[in-house]
């Protein structure tokens, strides 16, 4: 079986930032950073071993049955490839910088860091990404080390209570999400050129660093809409590529759009919340079943550079949490 790459260039490297600064907070979800390069093709005998092995888990023709048929493709013979690694950090503290030892009933001090490798699939309707993630919670993650020189830098007071954070995990994730297009969205003719679309979205998280299922949307309206999209947010699926085939690449230097979505997450898991799976520590809050979020934002692309800007708005994830708490993220992509 061979699938020929369609593609006129080599890849993307995309840089990924989430800052409740945006938002003038400093707690909670407060930073998190992300490196991705992802492939603009590949045929399958090329694709390197690990993601070979997510191959039975894309939907298509070499999985079983039941995924082709819930996740599936019109022709998986049809069906694009291309393949991605990541290196991800995630930083969570409380609202009360001050106090030396966990606030009760506040964010527990966490920090995650990880890579990814990452397989894509996609026809002219659908893109399946899947990711196995490997990485470790707690003080081998580096998060203070990572706050403490950027609060150095801006000569901001310190976090005094990361002696306290969830310990050391490794941890070991299987991610899935489908993006499935609304077709009909590319038939409507808007005035001044502007073009929209659109598609939603769902998928599943299983491991030790998070268990979850969420379903979601995003819009698109501009001008000279992008074939190749991932909203700036930090998701563990979000990878720039080529969103779906039997699209040329874009004629004209320049694109701006605004987008828009929301998502809702049912969460089983979430280690930087419920604490480690294999070691006994009580992190003294309770996590949300429910999660919800939207978000909206705008893009610029100048040849083959690109920039996102995101807003999010996320409702609480642990049941004392004060309030829901919003925080921006920022893309830059270069396409090679």
């Amino acid at each position: 079986k061979t699938t020929p790459s369609v593609a006129t260039h080599s890849g993307y490297l995309t840089f990924f930032l989430d800052n409740d600064l945006f938002a003038g907070t400093d707690e909670n979800y407060t930073n998190g950073a992300r490196i991705s390069y992802v492939t603009a093709g590949a045929p399958v005998i090329e694709i390197p071993f690990i993601q070979k092995n997510l191959e039975r888990f894309s939907g298509n023709d070499q999985g079983s049955s039941l995924l082709q048929r819930i996740w599936g493709f019109e022709d998986p013979s049809a069906a694009q490839y291309s393949y991605g690694f990541a290196l991800t950090q995630l930083m969570f503290t409380p609202e009360n910088k001050i106090s030396p030892v966990a606030p009760p009933k506040e964010r527990p001090y966490a920090g995650w860091t990880g890579i990814g490798f990452s397989l894509h699939c996609h026809d002219n309707r659908a893109l399946n990404t899947v990711e196995i993630s490997i990485g470790v919670v707690g003080p081998h993650a580096q998060a203070q080390a990572t706050q403490d020189f950027i609060h150095n830098l801006r000569n901001i007071d310190k976090f005094r209570g990361w002696d306290s954070q969830i310990p050391n995990e490794l941890t070991v994730n299987l991610h899935f999400e489908q993006k499935r297009r609304w077709t009909d969205l590319r038939k409507i003719n808007l005035p001044f050129n502007l073009e929209i679309d659109g598609f939603h979205e769902t998928g599943y998280a299983i491991g030790n660093q998070i268990t979850e299922a969420h379903v979601g949307f995003l819009m698109r309206v501009g001008w000279n809409l992008p074939i190749e999209f991932s909203d700036a947010r930090i998701t563990p699926t979000a990878h720039t590529q080529k969103l779906f085939s039997g699209e040329s690449y874009n004629k004209k230097n320049w694109s701006f759009y605004m987008l828009a979505g929301t998502r809702l997450t049912g969460v089983l898991h979430d280690i930087t919340i419920d604490g480690p799976v294999f070691r006994n520590f009580d992190t003294g809050v309770t996590r949300e079943p429910w999660v919800g979020e939207v978000y909206a934002g705008f893009g610029v692309r100048y040849v083959g550079w690109e920039f996102n800007f995101v807003q999010t708005f996320r409702s609480k994830q642990f049941e004392s949490q004060r309030k829901n708490q919003s925080f921006g993220s920022i893309a830059i992509r270069k396409r090679f």
